[in-house]
C-alpha cells in the first residue's frame, strides 16, 4: 500500500537473452517485460507431491485433545484433509522466490498471484487446472519483472489482476496502483491477444471483485474504490478513502475494510448505508480480507484473530481466536491475514500461527483446531470440496476437504453415523457398518468392516487374515512425508467402490483380493504395489499412476 522503489530489471534482461526456445516475451506499452513460461517441464516440476497425504489437525488449540490429556482415548476426529499438492513459487535467481499474495478459484482452475516483500516490484500469475483432484496441474505462468500482482480474479477467460508498480518510469502508468485484464481461455494465458491496463489512485491495488457488467478495485493508502467497465477498463466511478485493505460483495451490497475507520456497507450504487467501526490496528502496508457469511461479517483483524460482526445490528458478535500451533511461535507470527466462509466452515490464515478452521454449530462460529501444514500461511481461499492455501516463500498448498457424498449418504442411509475411537479396531467374527466423515489414526480389520462415506487415516490400515473391508466413498492414508501402508493379509479381501488414494504402499499377501466395483472407481497409490502369490485383482478401475 506504500510506494516501493524501483531496481534496475536486469532479471528480465537476462531472460531476454537466456530462455529458452518455449519461453515467451511479450514486451507491453509499458515498458515491461513480460515472461510466459510455456515449457511444459517447467511447468510441471512447479508441482510438488513430497508432502501430499493425510492432514492432522491439533485440536483444542493445539495443545492436545480433552481425550488425551485425561488419559482417555482419542475419538475419531471430524473434517478428514488431504494435502493434494503443493505449487512452488516461481524464483527469482538474485531475490529468491516471490511470495504468494491471493487464490481465486473458478471451476476447474486455481489462480494464485505473487509479489516482492520489500522496496522491489515483482509479480506473477499462475493458473493451475484441479478438475482432477489426484493430479493438479500448473497450465499457465506470466511474470511481471516490474510490477506486484496482489490480487486476481477470474471470467470467461480473462484474468484481471490488481497490484502496484513505479508510475515515474513508465510512460503510459498514470499512477502506482493498476488493474490489467489478460486473455486466459481455457486456462491458458496468451499476452498475444494484448493485455489492457486501468490505473487508479494510490500507491498499490490490493483487491477487486467482479459485479456484473463491472469490475470493482480498492487501493490502500490515498487510495479509493474504482469502479471500471469490465469489458475495456475505462473508469465508470471512483470514491477516496484513506486506506482500503479489502472488498466482499454479498447480493446487493458491498463491503469494504477502511484501516482508517472501519467497515463501509455500500448499496448497489456504491452510496454508504452503514459503517461499523473497528478499532484495531491492522498494520502497515498489509492486506487483511473480509468475508460474509449470512448476517455476519468476518473480519481478519491482525493480532486479535477474526472478528465476527452483525450487518443488520452492526454490532461485534465475537472475536474468533488464534489458535497456537503445537510447534510454538512468538507472538509477532501470530497474526490474522485472511478469513473465507465454506458453508459451516470459517477458515482463517494465520501468519506463523497457521490455518485455523472453525465451525458452526448451533448459529455460533466456534474455533476447531489448526490444520497440519507448513510454513506460514499468508491467504486462504475455499469452494466448494477445496482448500486453498497461500504460504507465502514456500508457495500454494492444495487441500481436499473431504465432504461425504450425498448419493452416498442416500446409499447407506439405514447405517449408523460413527462416532468412537480414531484406532478402528473389528475384532474376528465382529461385523461393524458405518456411514459418515472421520480422520482416523489406524484400521486394524479382522472381521467384517464396512464404511460408506470419506475417510482419512493417518497411519496405516491392516486387514489381517480372512478378514473383509469394503466401502463406498472414499479413503486416503498416510503421507508422502512419512509413508504409511495398506496391508491386505492371507486370504483377506478389500473391496472398493470408489476412491483408494495410498500415500505409501499396497501389500497383497498370498491369496488375498483387491475387488473394484462400480465404472469410476479409481487407485493412486504413490508408493508400490507388492503381490503375493495367488493375489486376485478384479474390477474395472483407473490406476492413476500406473502402479499396477
Amino acid at each position: 500500500m506504500y510506494r516501493k522503489g524501483l531496481t534496475v530489471l536486469l532479471f528480465a534482461m537476462l531472460l531476454a537473452t537466456s530462455c529458452s526456445d518455449e519461453t515467451t516475451i511479450f514486451n507491453d506499452d509499458l515498458q515491461q517485460d513480460l515472461w510466459v513460461e510455456n515449457s511444459e517441464d517447467a511447468l510441471s516440476s512447479s508441482i510438488s507431491f513430497a508432502s501430499s497425504g493425510v492432514l492432522d489437525i491439533y485440536e483444542d488449540s493445539g495443545l492436545g485433545s480433552k481425550a488425551a490429556s485425561a488419559g482417555r482415548e482419542e475419538q475419531a476426529g471430524d473434517y478428514p484433509l488431504n494435502l493434494v499438492a503443493q505449487v512452488r513459487p516461481p524464483d527469482d535467481p538474485s531475490r529468491g522466490p516471490l511470495t504468494s499474495s491471493h487464490v481465486f478459484v473458478e471451476n476447474d482452475y486455481a489462480l494464485v498471484s505473487y509479489n516482492t516483500v520489500g522496496e522491489e516490484y515483482f509479480g506473477a500469475v499462475d493458473i493451475i487446472n484441479i478438475k482432477d483432484p489426484a493430479k493438479p496441474r500448473l497450465v499457465s505462468r506470466l511474470l511481471f519483472p516490474n510490477a506486484d500482482i496482489n490480487a486476481l480474479i477470474s471470467e470467461n477467460g480473462y484474468v484481471y489482476a490488481a497490484g502496484g508498480l513505479d508510475a515515474e518510469v513508465s510512460v503510459t502508468a498514470t499512477s502506482n496502483s493498476f488493474v490489467a485484464k489478460i486473455p486466459a481461455p481455457n486456462g491458458k494465458i496468451d499476452v498475444s491477444a494484448g493485455i489492457t491496463y486501468g490505473f487508479q489512485q494510490g500507491f498499490n491495488a490490493n483487491d477487486l471483485r467482479i459485479s456484473g457488467d463491472k469490475l470493482l478495485v480498492t487501493s490502500g493508502k490515498e487510495g479509493s474504490l474504482t469502479i471500471y467497465n469490465k469489458s475495456d477498463l475505462s473508469i465508470v466511478n471512483e470514491f477516496p478513502y484513506f486506506d482500503l485493505r479489502s472488498i466482499a460483495l454479498s447480493e446487493d451490497r458491498v463491503a469494504l475494510l477502511d484501516a482508517g475507520s472501519g467497515l463501509k456497507i455500500l448499496d448497489a450504487s456504491f452510496q454508504l448505508i452503514k459503517e461499523i467501526p473497528i478499532s484495531t490496528d491492522l498494520g502497515l502496508a498489509s492486506k487483511k480480507t473480509i468475508d460474509f457469511q449470512g448476517d455476519r461479517i468476518i473480519v481478519a483483524e491482525a493480532g486479535k484473530g477474526a472478528g465476527v460482526y452483525s450487518e443488520s445490528t452492526g454490532n461485534l458478535i465475537e472475536y474468533l481466536p488464534i489458535a497456537i500451533n503445537p510447534d510454538g511461535i512468538t507472538a509477532d507470527e501470530r497474526v490474522t491475514n485472511a478469513v473465507v466462509s465454506n458453508e459451516n466452515v470459517v477458515l482463517m490464515a494465520n501468519g506463523g500461527a497457521g490455518l485455523c478452521l472453525n465451525e458452526e454449530k448451533d448459529g455460533a462460529l466456534r474455533p476447531y483446531g489448526v490444520v497440519q501444514l507448513e510454513g506460514s500461511i499468508n491467504y486462504v481461499q475455499s469452494k466448494g470440496d477445496y482448500i486453498i492455501a497461500a504460504s507465502g516463500r514456500e508457495g500454494l498448498q492444495i487441500i481436499k476437504l473431504n465432504r461425504p457424498s450425498e448419493s452416498l449418504e442416500s446409499r447407506c442411509s439405514d447405517l449408523p453415523m460413527y462416532s468412537g475411537s480414531s484406532k478402528l479396531f473389528v475384532p474376528e467374527g465382529q461385523q461393524l457398518e458405518y456411514k459418515g466423515a472421520k480422520r482416523f489414526n489406524n484400521i486394524n480389520v479382522s472381521g467384517s468392516l464396512l464404511l460408506c462415506g470419506t475417510w482419512t487415516v493417518l497411519n496405516n490400515v491392516s486387514i489381517n487374515e480372512g478378514g473383509l473391508f469394503e466401502y463406498r466413498g472414499h479413503l486416503f492414508t498416510g503421507q508422502n512425508s512419512a509413508r504409511k501402508e495398506v496391508r491386505v493379509g492371507q486370504n483377506a479381501t478389500l473391496r472398493v467402490e470408489g476412491s483408494l488414494t495410498i500415500y505409501g504402499d499396497l501389500i497383497l499377501e498370498d491369496g488375498a483380493s483387491l475387488e473394484f466395483l462400480g465404472d469410476a472407481s479409481r487407485a493412486n497409490i504413490f508408493g508400490q504395489v507388492i503381490r503375493g502369490a495367488n493375489v486376485q485383482i478384479s474390477g474395472s478401475f483407473e490406476d492413476v499412476r500406473n502402479k499396477f
